[in-house]
């Protein structure tokens, strides 16, 4: 059986589209316990988002550079 580092290495040698498509699939494998109309409204935002940024109508930011802006925001 395959390790999470070597599945990782492999997954991320996948083109971005499949990638990605995995990524939809395991965050939908996920199991909630939420509201399913919370759950809702955040998956119809995620997607939203998701497909804003493969139509390059917003370009995403790293997570560093993210967090960075809003201590900017906090802490000024």
């Amino acid at each position: 059986m395959r390790s999470i580092e070597q599945l990782t290495e492999e997954i991320l040698s996948l083109p971005s589209a499949s990638r990605a498509l995995l990524a939809d699939k395991l965050v939908e494998s996920l199991e909630f316990d939420t509201d399913s109309a919370i759950q809702s409204v955040w998956v119809t935002e995620a997607k939203k988002r998701r497909d804003e940024v493969r139509e390059g109508s917003v370009q995403p930011i790293l997570g560093e550079e993210a967090l960075a802006q809003v201590r900017r925001v906090i802490d000024p």
